[in-house]
């Protein structure tokens, strides 16, 4: 019992499964030895009052120890073959690294297509709200038109007219200062958006400049290694 238990503890409970199954096989085999020697050596153990209980008693008390350890030994299998499984699900470094990537470029295609539909929103409110605007521009006509065959005819009805194309157009005055304000903002972000595109355009401009110069520089410096590369060949034929 002592060696099995220096064994278990010299396993650990993070090894594998057949060391588990390996020694459950050798604690059946030091049972049965056990049990050998224990009908061997009868005679020799002797109890002033009754020896044979003092016997059995031992090997029943053993026996439970060794049916004990062989349940815990049970269970740590089970535990092992457990933490095993979830070390198997468990994704590798490449693996991970994959799912990475693949979440780098999910972000990229829902930016994209955030912009996309805040563009689309955008056109479609302005859209609507042009169409509203015409919608009430021909109402407006219609109403003059209406109202200009008869309010021409007598003094009244001009006055009145008139009354009403100062309203309309108050109005309409009232309507442009309300909207004026988001069209200096959108003014303003429209002129800062073409500042940035021109100093895009300017940089990269320069980065083709400086990429011409940069590959213009490289192909003179393969000409001067050839150069003398050959320098080189030539002074060690001379030398030879």
């Amino acid at each position: 019992m002592q060696l099995l238990k220096e064994r278990i503890e010299e396993a650990g409970t993070g090894n594998q499964a057949e060391k588990w199954a390996c020694l459950l096989k050798e604690s059946k085999m030091q049972e049965a030895e056990f049990q050998s020697d224990c009908n061997l050596n009868r005679l020799e153990m002797a109890d002033e009052n009754d020896p044979h209980k003092y016997l059995d008693y031992s090997i029943s008390a053993l026996s439970n120890k060794l049916e004990f350890a062989e349940k815990e030994l049970s269970s740590k299998l089970k535990e092992s073959l457990s933490l095993k499984r979830q070390l198997d699900a468990l994704p590798i470094e490449a693996e991970l690294v994959q799912y990475e990537r693949r979440f780098s470029e999910l972000n990229v295609q829902m930016q994209d297509r955030l912009h996309q539909t805040r563009k689309y929103y955008e056109t479609y409110n302005a859209l609507l709200e042009m169409k509203e605007l015409m919608q009430k521009e021909i109402s407006l006509l219609n109403s003059v038109e209406s109202q200009f065959g008869d309010a021409i005819g007598n003094p009244a009805g001009r006055t009145k007219l008139i009354d009403s194309m100062e309203a309309i157009l108050k109005g309409i005055q009232q309507k442009l200062q309300k909207v004026q304000p988001g069209l200096q903002v959108k003014q303003k972000t429209l002129d800062a958006l073409r500042e940035q595109y021109s100093a895009a355009i300017t940089n990269k401009r320069h980065c083709s400049i400086l990429l011409k110069d940069f590959q213009e520089e490289c192909r003179k410096n393969e000409m001067l290694k050839k150069e003398l590369g050959i320098q080189e060949k030539q002074r060690g034929q001379s030398s030879s």
